[in-house]
């Protein structure tokens, strides 16, 4: 098995993306960020607290990007679903107007 870290982080990208494991994955990368127990203990000035910048990193820009592509796909199917409107494929809607006395 490769402990390479593109490997490390190819594994994480593609669990994470994973709905079954989607959530154990951000549970377990939040317990690993507060938990005292680390790669390098946070006691150390600055080599203990890179292992947790990376992790947050990671857990933070593969959230922003999941969250990206999910407004961009509601953003498509709201365009669809405007476009394929009868009334309204020409932008306009023809409505009569009733005076009311």
């Amino acid at each position: 098995m490769n402990f390479s870290p593109q490997a490390i982080y190819n594994w994480y990208r593609s669990t994470i993306r994973n709905p079954k494991y989607r959530w154990w994955i951000i549970l377990g990368s939040l317990t690993y960020l507060f938990s005292p127990i680390d790669i390098a203990p946070d006691f150390l000035p600055i080599i203990g607290w890179i292992d947790d910048g990376i992790v947050l990193t990671l857990l933070m820009s593969e959230v922003s990007q999941m969250m990206a592509e999910r407004l961009k796909i509601r953003k498509q199917n709201d365009a669809e679903a405007f476009n394929s409107n009868p009334t309204t494929e020409t932008g306009t809607v023809d409505v009569d107007a009733v005076s009311m006395k």
